[in-house]
């Protein structure tokens, strides 16, 4: 039970305080990738926290500190004992579970499947609206607002308008489409869909709440410098200004947008890259919220495994 409170005051802690922390990491724009793995993180470490903490309460830690030859029979053991499962701290925390599971899935899986339809009505459209230009990899639309975006998906697709194409120099709109294909390569729409399925199953949660806004301003950040690492920076940065009013589809993302001006600024003036250093502890502060909850809640189980063990050990 103090495994089962710890990690729910750490579940409570992180959905509310980590976000002010993570705010306020000032290394975030120079390492884009990074940042949006510790948000991620973040938001799983809190999932998994509560789901743990659940059946931290539900399962006895001596039933999960049997050896695994043992498995079927402690399990078969612990379905077979009506007071166990007749307790009601072995209820709540097994409809607790699985309640928080079903969320999840139901609620991603809606998400997905949202986004799929309207990519798929938007492909149809585009199919009869546009063109493919062979040179350009992308589809042109004959359409006066400068736009510049990409459709996700198995059959993903950059799309530009032709206002676009007169506004922008050839090598702005080389720049804007790199742009565009690395968030098609990095397959940018599934992290977006996570941190919005989580804000849909959790709505209100302060965690999930900056994890979305944080996340989609990243993702752009990380396809500029992916796009930077061919094209000259004063390309896009000039490409951007430019396409910086447009508005493309909300299940689609565009090189421009809000933040087209504060990353034209970033292209311009460009930070240091994180040191090894830093980048290490990064991925080490990564691994310990994702990791740290499983270790946390296997520590009574793996107790009573080595005090079973010691035991029988020492009856020899």
């Amino acid at each position: 039970m103090i495994v089962a409170a710890i990690l729910a005051l750490y579940c409570v802690f992180a959905a509310l305080v980590l976000p002010r922390f993570l705010r306020r990491a000032t290394w975030a724009d120079r390492a884009p990738r990074l940042a949006i793995a510790m948000w991620q993180a973040a938001s799983i470490s809190v999932v998994i926290s509560a789901l743990l903490s659940a059946f931290a309460v539900a399962v006895p830690a001596s039933v999960v500190g049997h050896e695994l030859a043992e498995l079927f029979e402690a399990c078969a053991a612990l379905l077979g004992d009506g007071a166990t499962l007749s307790s009601t701290s072995t209820r709540v925390g097994l409809a607790a579970a699985g309640l928080l599971v079903a969320r999840v899935l139901y609620t991603g899986g809606a998400v997905l499947l949202g986004a799929r339809r309207e990519r798929l009505r938007h492909a149809e459209a585009l199919a009869l609206l546009g063109r493919h230009d062979g040179e350009l990899g992308a589809v042109v639309v004959d359409y006066e607002e400068c736009l510049a975006y990409c459709l996700p998906g198995r059959n993903g697709k950059a799309v530009i308008t032709t206002g676009a194409l007169r506004s922008l120099a050839p090598e702005h709109v080389a720049a804007v489409l790199a742009h565009e294909q690395a968030h098609l390569r990095g397959r940018h729409h599934l992290v977006l869909a996570g941190t919005e399925a989580l804000l849909r199953a959790f709505p209100g949660v302060p965690l999930f709440v900056r994890a979305q806004t944080e996340i989609a301003r990243l993702v752009e950040l990380l396809a500029d410098d992916v796009a930077a690492s061919r094209h000259p920076r004063v390309h896009i940065a000039a490409a951007l200004v430019r396409l910086a009013t447009g508005r493309v589809p909300a299940f689609a993302l565009g090189a421009g947008g809000q933040t087209a001006l504060t990353r034209v600024r970033r292209m311009l003036n460009p930070e240091a890259p994180l040191a090894r250093r830093e980048r290490l502890a990064g991925r080490v502060a990564v691994t310990l919220l994702l990791a740290g909850p499983a270790i946390l809640a296997a520590i009574p189980g793996v107790s009573a495994f080595l005090a079973h063990h010691c035991h029988s050990f020492f009856n020899l």
